[in-house]
């Protein structure tokens, strides 16, 4: 888990960084390509495309369609916002799991889920707090790239049941790949990175890897409920990197609102844990 922190920090930094020469849609490109090579070495290396597959290769492009959509977004809002109220609004994702789940999944929608899902949304409106003055694009879309990766998380519960982690990640990647290829090449004007960006290209593609890697390893050595609380710890190491680094000035408010936030997906945990207990 502290090497998925690690990751997800360094990429947002890393995008900032390249954002003032690249859109969001290059910045995805790239990041794709750099996945695309690290992937494929990995795989041949190891003799394992027999795990590659094109069976559910529909399911693979609405899960990656949802992903690129939820990952453009979150790159444009820590372009706009504070590192920190981006990650606290990404933190509302397990949430839309809650509130998608039943509709998507067939799930049963709990009390105890229903009542994490009104406490998170409470959590939003500390964060987000609309208005005329603090409601604007960076916080639309840091609210939205949640929602997307609610998708994602419940399109990959369904790809798990019968795809690898490889073959998820080499459809990843590559598919990603033309998506960012596709979008950024759209007005015929597509930027070729620099020598002084390039570094931050490959960090991006590293530690996008190196997160949900990190994350996953972590989810299959310890339970969510243990797993899950730690990744907040994210916030207030951001929230110190973007005063450090850019001089950002975060208010309590966020910090509140993340806690609640934190809250409502603990309470959800406990819950779920609690539950798969029961049924043992």
């Amino acid at each position: 888990m502290l090497g998925a922190i690690a990751s997800f920090s360094a990429m947002a930094i890393a995008g900032r960084e390249v954002s003032s020469e690249l859109d969001t849609f290059e910045i995805m490109a790239y990041r794709s390509l750099v996945g695309v090579l690290i992937v494929t070495a990995v795989v041949t290396l190891t003799g394992r495309w027999s795990e590659v597959t094109t069976t559910r290769i529909g399911f693979h492009l609405m899960r990656n369609l949802a992903h690129f959509t939820g990952q453009n977004l979150w790159f444009f809002a820590v372009t706009l916002i504070p590192l920190a109220q981006v990650f606290a609004l990404e933190f509302t994702s397990p949430l839309w799991v809650i509130v998608l789940a039943p509709l998507l999944m067939g799930e049963r929608l709990t009390r105890v889920r229903l009542v994490s899902a009104i406490i998170g949304f409470i959590g939003i409106l500390i964060v987000a707090r609309p208005s005329p003055e603090s409601l604007n694009a960076g916080v639309l879309a840091a609210a939205s790239c949640a929602i997307f990766f609610a998708l994602t998380a419940l399109f990959t519960k369904r790809l798990t049941r019968h795809e690898g982690i490889v073959s998820i990640l080499f459809w990843l990647t590559s598919m990603q790949l033309v998506m960012g290829l596709v979008m950024a090449g759209w007005d015929q004007d597509m930027v070729l990175p620099g020598p002084e960006i390039l570094p931050w290209i490959i960090l991006i593609g590293l530690a996008g890897l190196t997160a949900h890697f990190c994350l996953t390893t972590a989810l299959s050595l310890a339970p969510a409920t243990v797993v899950v609380p730690i990744d907040f710890a994210r916030l207030p190491l951001i929230a110190v990197l973007g005063m450090l680094i850019y001089d950002e000035q975060t208010d309590i408010w966020v910090f509140f609102g993340a806690a609640v936030i934190c809250i409502a997906n603990y309470l959800n945990l406990r819950s779920s844990a609690q539950g798969n207990r029961s049924k043992k």
